[in-house]
């Protein structure tokens, strides 16, 4: 079992900056692939990016590539997105996500067990 707390959202003007944490709990963090979602309002949930368990591969979506960097700290059981640039068509809930998965983490092609509630991250222009 994996609990997932999303952190970090909040309002921010166009071309700035937020980082987002996922807080996770349990001792085998560091067995799972993380990757973070969003989802805007009349929206489908979108994938965003995904980062192995070991934090040696990362996958994004082309909207987030160039902009975004997912990392982690296994020793704090962390993963983090770092969003520059930020854009109005960036205003979601962002969701952190959690699936035992090897290689590539193509979070965005498997169904997966273990989700945050969410964090609302508001773009103005």
């Amino acid at each position: 079992q994996v609990q997932l707390v999303e952190s970090g959202g909040g309002l921010v003007q166009a071309g700035g900056s937020l980082r987002l944490s996922c807080a996770a709990s349990g001792r085998t963090f560091s067995s799972y692939a993380m990757g973070w979602f969003r989802q805007a309002p009349g929206k489908e949930r979108e994938f965003v990016a995904a980062i192995s368990y070991s934090g040696a591969y990362t996958h994004y979506a082309d909207s987030a590539k160039g902009r975004f960097t997912i990392s982690r700290d296994n020793a704090k059981n962390t993963v983090y997105l770092q969003m520059n640039s930020l854009k109005p068509e960036d205003t979601a809930v962002y969701y952190c996500a959690a699936e035992i998965l090897n290689g590539i983490p193509r979070l965005d092609l498997v169904p997966l067990d273990y989700w945050g509630q969410g964090t609302q991250v508001t773009v103005s222009s």
